[in-house]
């Protein structure tokens, strides 16, 4: 009898159903994102047939599909998590530089999903308590009121004037950097619309040619920005101060600090620069 065929066929045989069973964790500490450090000095999320932390309760452990249809496992944690030369805290803004992007893509999911999960324990409705019925929505058991994660859409748009472009700095940045003029989309109104009452609300100025550029979640908490760009028509820049502290015109030679890399403030200001640069 071949003993060393058997053994050999066994041990795939484990090692096949342990790659099964390993899924991505995607832990969190308030803001921070537990990630698996390597001796090359690269990140990635957590992978293993076992959470990487001590949990009190595996109900709290979410099931998240994420876009490329790959099943991961997300949870928070209350207390910070242990030392351990493997593993590292990091910002989930700051995780944007040291993790893939399909990576960083899924772990702003997952946070979104806990906020959500955090924020919706009791039915609006009635006060019952909220139990899931699939990975993104939840039923009360009382009423039978159903619930979906909610998003909040905001706008953001480029306005060019000439060679220059608008740049603002809103009272609620975390930096001393200059970006674009944003806002949250209201009822009833187009996107279209909301970029135009935005820019007319926080600068005094008309606009037209407005194009659409492209889109992005923004999982800080729950967020996702449409950015467009448009054409200045009239008007002189009149700051709304409840929400701007200065704004002025700048050209592609005369830039104060920017967005950083992970915003789609950065792409469409860089895909201006871009376009400048080929222009001459």
């Amino acid at each position: 009898m071949d003993y060393t065929g058997n053994k050999k066929r066994q041990t795939n045989y484990f090692r096949e159903i342990s790659t099964i069973m390993k899924k991505h964790y995607f832990v969190f500490h308030k803001d921070y994102i537990l990630l698996e450090k390597h001796e090359d000095g690269s990140f990635n999320i957590p992978y293993s047939e076992v959470p990487p932390t001590t949990i009190t309760n595996r109900a709290d452990i979410m099931t998240v599909t994420a876009a490329d249809g790959e099943e991961v496992l997300t949870y928070s944690v209350d207390i910070p998590i242990a030392d351990n030369s493997g593993l590292e805290l990091c910002g989930l803004r700051e995780s944007y530089y040291k993790l893939p992007y399909s990576q960083y893509l899924k772990a702003g999911k997952c946070k979104e999903l806990l906020y959500w999960d955090h924020n919706s324990k009791f039915c609006g409705a009635c006060g019952g308590l909220m139990q899931k019925s699939t990975d993104i929505s939840k039923k009360c058991g009382k009423c039978g009121k159903e619930v979906w994660p909610q998003l909040a859409t905001a706008v953001i748009v480029l306005i060019s004037k000439g060679n220059d472009i608008l740049l603002v700095h809103a009272k609620n940045f975390r930096g001393n950097f200059y970006g674009l003029v944003a806002g949250f989309v209201e009822t009833g109104e187009t996107l279209e619309q909301a970029v135009s009452r935005e820019v007319l609300e926080e600068t005094g100025l008309k606009i037209k040619n407005i194009k659409y550029f492209g889109s992005q979640p923004w999982p800080y908490p729950c967020g996702l920005m449409i950015g467009f760009t448009a054409d200045y028509q009239e008007g002189e820049i009149s700051l709304q101060q409840s929400e701007l502290t200065s704004g002025s015109w700048f050209d592609a030679a005369n830039l104060p600090t920017i967005p950083e890399k992970l915003s789609i403030a950065r792409m469409l200001i860089d895909d201006w620069l871009k376009k400048q640069k080929n222009k001459n």
